[in-house]
């Protein structure tokens, strides 16, 4: 499989890390306020923000306040003004500022949602919304997406006001609903109707990010998200002539349908190799020993991907274009031939490919089947050879030695998206150090979802050094 670049990836070589380590160095004067307490109540809210259903199931079927009101009563408590905000009641939203003692400084956004998608109860070995505790693990359905980061944030900002201590820049605090679906009544509703409480924000930290990944014994990664695959859900509707199920129908709408749907799941889309990918690639060959330049000519994925074994899942699902069938209906009675059809595919885009898959989606889906955005958003890509990088890549690896920081593109989305209509600049940063054999990819959205306590002790330190270091 040979690759094509989409941009000239940054060189993020140890020795460019070193040289950011330098603009970094004040970290160093950065003392850890992180006490028996903040570390008690990451727990604590963790497990309570997990009893309180906040479970989004789509069309605006989820409720939200009662999350917000507990945040915001929190976050009152250690002297903030939290305001909550709602384009639909019951949907609710925070946000919160916390001055930093450097004014002419632009300002840090940190958000997390508060709904989760749904549980199965029945599925689980425990009360999805149960917030047990039991063993060192804290279970429930948002242990990882995301209330143990809301959870985090908000011991941090308490922490911060025991101590008496502020961060140099302005601190943002915005916590979400509708993330799990459109962000309509979230950080959408907040970037267009609220852009003020958001002046001076030029980059944001939240979730899917610093965590560890283990890819043998001794050799723990910590992938941070700079970079996010665009939102393509798209509506397919295919028209024909309506008739009887017994007779001959050439312009039979499920059977145009189908086989668009069939050519879209068939197709192979080529390899296109982001600044943010090529880098995460380079970074992971390096960490194992190897010299790979994947913008050299004839560059090998395949075998790249080979070599680098389990770490190689942090780039294969972003190293190209994707669209994926997952809705059809049609039709009210088995032997009517219905007059139309449709389809939903959940399509993901990669920064600078939209242009590419807009012009496959029209070729696919061929002349008698139409197509259109059903959601969109776009693609994003943060540096990862600058300061702000370097200084997350510091604060992790302060409080893991062992571990190893690479870059690497979400698959999916967040709220950084909606954010990034207001300027600012996103990365995937919800720091948790993980045992071997913990699974956290597949407790996304999954069953028995859950996160250990040292986790959430770990990403509560790393989160208080990095805000202020920032």
């Amino acid at each position: 499989m040979r690759a094509t670049d989409t941009g000239a990836p940054a060189d993020t070589g140890h020795a460019v890390d070193a040289a950011n380590r330098a603009h970094a160095a004040h970290a160093a004067d950065v003392v850890d306020v992180v006490d028996a307490v903040a570390l008690d109540e990451a727990v604590g809210f963790t497990s309570d923000l997990i009893r309180i259903d906040t479970t989004n199931r789509g069309g605006g079927d989820c409720r939200e306040r009662p999350a917000a009101e507990y945040v915001a009563e929190r976050l009152a408590a250690a002297g903030l003004e939290p305001l909550l905000l709602e384009r639909t009641p019951g949907r609710s939203n925070v946000v919160a500022r916390i001055g930093g003692t450097d004014p002419s400084a632009p300002a840090l956004l940190v958000h997390g949602h508060l709904d989760v998608v749904p549980a199965e109860a029945a599925d689980w070995s425990v009360d999805p919304f149960s917030g047990e505790v039991r063993d060192g693990v804290v279970w429930g359905r948002g242990a990882v997406d995301m209330k143990n980061m809301d959870a985090m944030v908000l011991a941090v900002v308490r922490a911060w006001a025991r101590a008496g201590v502020r961060p140099r820049r302005d601190v943002v605090i915005a916590y979400t609903a509708d993330e799990e679906d459109s962000a309509v009544d979230g950080s959408g509703f907040l970037a267009d109707e609220h852009p003020g409480l958001f002046e001076g924000c030029t980059e944001g930290l939240s979730e899917s990010g610093a965590f560890t990944v283990h890819t043998g014994p001794g050799r723990s990664l910590y992938p941070i998200a700079a970079g996010e695959r665009g939102t393509a859900w798209l509506k397919l509707t295919a028209r024909g002539t309506t008739g009887h199920g017994s007779k001959p129908n050439r312009a039979n709408a499920v059977s145009r349908l189908a086989a668009a749907v069939a050519r879209i799941g068939a197709y192979e889309w080529p390899v296109r190799l982001t600044a943010t990918v090529a880098a995460c690639i380079t970074e992971l060959a390096a960490f194992q020993g190897l010299s790979v330049d994947p913008r050299a000519r004839g560059f090998d994925l395949d075998e790249v991907l080979r070599k680098l074994g389990p770490a190689g899942a942090l780039v294969e699902a972003t190293v190209r274009n994707s669209a994926n069938p997952t809705m059809l209906s049609a039709g009210y009675k088995l032997n009517v031939i219905p007059g139309e059809a449709t389809a939903f595919v959940d399509g993901r885009m990669l920064p600078g490919g939209e242009a590419e898959f807009i012009a496959t989606l029209d070729e696919l889906t061929g002349p008698d089947v139409t197509w259109e955005f059903h959601h969109r958003e776009v693609a994003l890509e943060a540096p990862v050879d600058g300061r702000t990088f370097a200084v997350l890549r510091e604060c992790v690896e302060r409080f893991d030695p062992d571990g190893h920081v690479v870059p690497f593109c979400m698959a999916g989305g967040t709220d950084a998206k909606q954010f990034s209509r207001l300027g600012i600049t996103g990365y995937g940063f919800s720091p948790l150090k993980l045992p071997p054999g913990f699974d956290y990819w597949s407790l996304f959205h999954g069953v028995d979802e859950r996160v250990p306590v040292e986790a959430l002790h770990f990403g509560v330190r790393v989160l208080d050094r990095a805000l202020r270091t920032l």
